[in-house]
């Protein structure tokens, strides 16, 4: 059996039940990150294995400590690789990777690896899949789905601590202009527009 294979048995061991950051997640950014990197010049191991770890801890939302998940799960996969047949500078890529790969770190990564992982993940955030996350989440923190005044922050700062569809607003409508590779950003288009397209279909629905 392969690192990779291994790593994927004891990675979803590890993964709790989380709405969006489940083992399902895991896998798709999985797939994403292999797709991109066909297209890239990039160490398709060291992509994979960050992708397989990259939510290997992971806070709620609501938890004071969700903007260091990214860097928490860097440090455990750190730990979980010295038991696999990685050197210490794939160690430091893939280190690297995960740490700077989430949105609320506002980083850019600097290795073609981070760059993947990077854009794999702000993938799943979007399209269909995205649309289901978002509301998977907003259930489980018990908000309200609009804010009935204002549904669409026509008039007001977005607050997705507050309301579900702000979160739309607040991330989802950017990562389009924040994706690092080509494929990335093509892929990014086509999901946005279905993020757009539901927008506009719920102001038909709930908007007198």
């Amino acid at each position: 059996m392969n690192d990779l294979k291994r790593l994927e048995i004891e990675v979803r061991n590890q993964i709790k039940n989380d709405p969006a950051h489940d083992f399902e997640h895991i896998m798709r950014v999985y797939k994403n990150a292999k797709k991109i990197a066909k297209h890239e010049n990039a160490n398709m191991r060291l992509v994979l294995t960050s992708a397989l770890l990259h939510d290997v801890v992971s806070f709620p939302k609501s938890d004071k400590r969700s903007k260091t998940s990214s860097l928490k799960s860097a440090q455990k996969a750190k730990r979980i690789l010295k038991k696999y047949h990685y050197t210490a500078h794939e160690i430091s890529v893939i280190f690297d990777a995960i740490a700077d790969h989430s949105f609320s770190r506002n980083k850019i990564p600097e290795t073609m690896e981070g760059k993947i992982l990077q854009d794999a993940d702000r993938l799943d955030a979007l399209g269909a899949i995205g649309i289901a996350r978002t509301f998977s989440v907003g259930g489980a923190e018990n908000r309200p789905i609009y804010n009935v005044s204002d549904p669409f922050c026509n008039a007001r700062t977005p607050d997705d601590k507050s309301w579900t569809i702000d979160h739309f607003y607040c991330k989802l409508l950017v990562l389009e202009k924040k994706m690092n590779t080509k494929f990335a950003k093509k892929e990014a288009k086509r999901r946005t527009k279905v993020l757009k397209d539901f927008l506009i279909e719920l102001r038909q629905e709930i908007q007198p």
